[in-house]
């Protein structure tokens, strides 16, 4: 469905006053639109590690940037909210949404990512839950060959951010008028 066929309130147009919730009529799984994780290489109580095969055939690699395409800073970001997002959910996250991105801090970017390159992600939790946000530290490594050597690759992205329970407005998960 596109942005501009869904109504103000998180309803279908052409409906009744019965909301239409996404994560609910979808379920999580089909939210993701770009999947960043492909295998986990590595998880304990406090981090994670995963890899990713950037191919050729990404979407969003079309336009970033046409003639020498490389994988965009912000999916860097997002391979790290995924990693701790099954982070937690291997430690304990009970809620029935997914934690999303609560902030991000300190980033810093470094090597590119090309296409048949590895993106490979580590997080480790950085203590209890503040004010409901959950504190990690990431770094993503470039890894061009060999990815028994990921440790010693060259870092692509590295920063601090939080993730938090996703909030949902109470007019639009309940059928309101918006």
């Amino acid at each position: 469905m596109s942005p501009t066929s869904r109504a103000v309130g998180g309803r279908r147009r052409g409906r009744s006053s019965a909301a239409w919730v996404p994560w609910r009529s979808r379920g999580y799984a089909a939210r993701v639109k770009f999947q960043l994780i492909d295998t986990v290489l590595e998880a304990g109580e406090a981090h994670i590690v995963t890899a990713k095969l950037v191919s050729r055939a990404e979407e969003y690699l079309g336009d970033h940037f046409p003639t020498f395409p490389v994988l965009p800073g912000v999916m860097m970001l997002e391979s790290m909210t995924q990693s701790a997002r099954q982070l937690l959910q291997r430690t304990g996250w009970s809620e029935p949404i997914p934690p999303v991105l609560g902030e991000a801090r300190a980033f810093r970017y470094g090597r590119f990512v090309q296409p048949g390159w590895m993106l490979v992600t580590r997080v480790e939790r950085t203590g209890e839950p503040v004010d409901g946000h959950w504190g990690f530290s990431g770094k993503s490594f470039a890894v061009e060959r060999d990815l028994s050597t990921w440790a010693e690759a060259p870092v692509a992205a590295a920063g601090k951010f939080s993730l938090r329970a996703a909030r949902i407005d109470a007019r639009s998960a309940v059928g309101g008028t918006g």
